[in-house]
Formats: C-alpha cells, structure tokens, sequence
C-alpha cells in the first residue's frame, strides 16, 4: 500500500496481548502509516516495535477510562482517522462503556471501517482498496440528508 494512512489502535486490557501480537505480525505494514493509540496501548505497542527495531510514528492519547477513547472519537469526528482497529473484551464490563459505544457511533456514522477482531483488522488493513484511486467510498444516505 502507497498511501499513508492514520490509523487507530485502541485495545482492552484483557486484548493488549492480542493487540501487540496483531502489531508485531504486522509491523512492517504499521510502520509505514501514522498509528494513534489510547495510552497504555501504545506504549506497549511502541516498547514491542522497538525491541524488534521497527519505528513508528505513534501518538499516544490518554487511557480509554481517562478519555482516550473519547479523544479518538474526535479525531474520527474531524476525519482524521482512516481506519480503526478496536479489540474489545466483550466478556467484561468496562467503566467507561459510554466513550467505547461513542467511538464505535462515531467511526459507524462517519464511515470511517472499524475492525473489532484480529481478522476483521487483517483483511481491512491489507485491502486493496486504500490505493484505488477510482474507489470512492458512498457516504451513508442518512448524512446526506443533514444539515
């Protein structure tokens, strides 16, 4: 893939492992793109990438429970996300619930893709489609009609 995109990556605690070992399979692929991460993932993602001696530009935002997730979802607000890969712990319950479903509505209502397992995340971000220029993504009909 030519173009650089921006890309999301927000994990739970009990998905961190699963989100380091998704960022290291693909981590030729990442450094080549700008990664925005909720704090604590990105600061393992970062340790892991350099002990393998890859760089990455990663912005680290503040911890999901401390808004990090709220502040991704502005990003995507602005369109400055192309992609989010989100592994979320569907098997407990997280305090700050409201700012997940946030980020989920807002990457859902700004069509911006969100990958919440490690194939969807695989397929989107290996998608021919980032370089077709003829691709053009349709915008939700219901946007359409807003003001």
């Amino acid at each position: 893939m030519s173009k650089q995109l921006t890309i999301a990556l927000v994990a739970h605690d009990n998905r961190k492992a699963d989100m380091v070992e998704w960022a290291m399979h693909n981590a030729e692929l990442l450094a080549k793109h700008k990664l925005v991460c909720t704090g604590t993932t990105g600061g393992l993602i970062l340790n892991a990438l350099k002990e393998k001696g890859i760089y990455a530009d990663i912005s680290c935002m503040n911890s999901g429970p401390m808004g990090g997730d709220a502040e991704i979802a502005a990003l995507v607000v602005r369109k400055q996300i192309n992609l989010a890969i989100f592994l979320i712990d569907d098997l407990n319950a997280q305090p700050h619930e409201a700012d997940i479903q946030m980020l989920l509505r807002q990457c859902r209502v700004h069509n911006v893709p969100i990958a919440c397992n490690r194939y969807s995340a695989d397929l989107m971000i290996t998608s021919t489609l980032w370089d077709n220029d003829d691709y053009v993504p349709a915008v939700p009909r219901y946007i359409k009609f807003q003001r």
